[in-house]
């Protein structure tokens, strides 16, 4: 009987420590949106006088990451959950000269990629922009950025990265195009092997027009890709088209978001959570969160 006891009371006591551990107020204690999307953290990150874009939270999420325009330069910062609270947004990385935008994880999340136009040597004029990358350090992120390399960096833009859970970069480029065409963007992807990313290859027609097709996130999965589009029969300056891949593996024909996602304004930097439960994108300066079961409902 003691030995019964005995055992109850460590059950009770184990419980009682695993009740005791703290949690993550998820999204930075943010009330869940529901099908109509609305402002992303109205009082910390979506400020009136300030204008945000591209957004990414970890697997855990204890870490927000988001660009934001200062002084007419994109910098990106960053939202953690420390001590059991949120901190206040702190830049990991911006310039008084270069663009720095677009930042995104890595499947480990051992790095964050980002796009700027700073200068190979990060001395000389800024020039075109190229994917590039932080490495995670024991006290935060490494000073220095690292170019994704030629087999994703051309002479000419590339923008915006997502990352299929085996490493596939998918982004969005105009090298190769003429003074005629440099407007004609196409989503591009790049797998990851041998410790390098392989060359860059278009995605097929399905997804790619003569238009612009940018800022694109694919699922880890590699079952959808969310992409901005500016195409003639869209509802806005520029809309989220989605294109899901069919049983044998190709990708179907874009389709547009409609209007639930899409207005007259640009809507652009799709992502969904790593927990799948809500789509985050931009407009108008602000970031906005919506349900992900939108895209459920357009299969």
């Amino acid at each position: 009987m003691n030995c019964l006891r005995t055992a109850f009371a460590l059950v009770l006591v184990f419980a009682g420590s695993l009740l005791a551990q703290p949690t993550t107020p998820m999204y930075l204690n943010q009330k869940p949106p529901g099908m109509v999307p609305v402002v992303f953290a109205p009082d910390l990150v979506s400020l009136k006088d300030h204008y945000e874009y591209g957004s990414v939270f970890s697997k855990d999420g204890k870490e927000f990451y988001y660009a934001v325009i200062i002084n007419k330069k994109p910098q990106i910062r960053c939202i953690r959950f420390e001590q059991n609270a949120w901190t206040a947004p702190k830049t990991v990385i911006g310039s008084d000269k270069y663009e720095y935008n677009d930042p995104f994880l890595s499947p480990d999340e051992k790095r964050l990629y980002f796009i700027s136009d700073r200068a190979v040597d990060g001395k000389g004029e800024k020039k075109d922009f190229d994917i590039w990358y932080i490495e995670r350090t024991k006290d935060g992120w490494s000073n220095e950025p690292i170019t994704a390399g030629p087999a994703i960096n051309t002479d000419k833009n590339e923008y915006y990265m997502s990352f299929t859970k085996t490493g596939t970069m998918y982004f969005s480029s105009n090298g190769g195009t003429n003074a005629t065409t440099d407007k004609n963007y196409d989503i591009r992807f790049s797998p990851y092997a041998g410790g390098k990313f392989q060359p860059g290859r278009k995605v097929a027609d399905a997804v790619n027009t003569e238009h612009y097709e940018a800022d694109v996130f694919v699922s880890p999965d590699e079952n959808y890709i969310i992409f901005c589009a500016e195409r003639p029969d869209g509802l806005g300056a520029g809309d989220l088209y989605i294109s899901f891949k069919s049983k044998t593996g190709a990708w179907q024909k874009a389709k547009n978001m409609g209007k639930v996602i899409n207005t007259d304004s640009y809507e652009f930097c799709p992502f969904v959570t790593p927990d799948g439960k809500y789509l985050f994108f931009s407009r108008s300066g602000d970031i906005f969160w919506v349900d992900a079961a939108v895209i459920n409902s357009l299969r």
